[in-house]
């Protein structure tokens, strides 16, 4: 068996770590509790959704009443329901959740989709794994890269 010169047994051990960090820090091997959901964009149900907590912030449209209901909402100032803005109808609409609101209610409506402002769904940024990945492998080709191995790009 050959023995390894010490810069490249360093090299190995420090590419070990790294990604020992990496795993644990992308969930394969920790055991911290799962983060809360994210906000969502889609208020698909009647009820009481919390603003920043449980929908995001923004511009909603509806296409209207649910079949056989009379689309309301309501955009509330505080938990008790103090009235920011309401409607009850039976045509589309087009409503603005403002970052300040503390909740939105909807009852009797179609799903509500975030949307840019002028209608169009919204465009929402997705997880940033891919870029982290990219950079963590590059870093572990550069450990690895005075040895002439290169590990595989994603």
């Amino acid at each position: 068996m050959a023995t390894m010169s010490a810069p490249i047994a360093a090299r190995l051990v420090a590419a070990s770590l790294i990604l020992t960090g990496w795993a644990a820090s992308s969930g394969t091997a920790s055991a911290d509790p799962e983060p809360p959901p994210e906000p969502k964009t889609t208020i698909d149900q009647d009820g009481t959704y919390a603003v920043g907590t449980d929908i995001v912030p923004g511009t909603y449209s509806s296409a209207g009443p649910a079949e056989g209901h009379t689309c309301y909402w309501k955009r509330m100032g505080n938990p008790d329901g103090a009235l920011l803005d309401n409607a009850m109808t039976k045509k589309p609409q087009v409503v603005r959740i403002e970052p300040t609101d503390k909740a939105f209610k909807t009852d009797g409506c179609q799903p509500w989709q975030l949307t840019d402002g002028d209608g169009a769904p919204a465009e929402v940024p997705g997880p940033i794994a891919g870029a982290q990945l990219h950079i963590n492998l590059g870093i572990l080709n550069g450990l690895l890269g005075a040895n002439g191995q290169q590990l595989p790009q994603p």
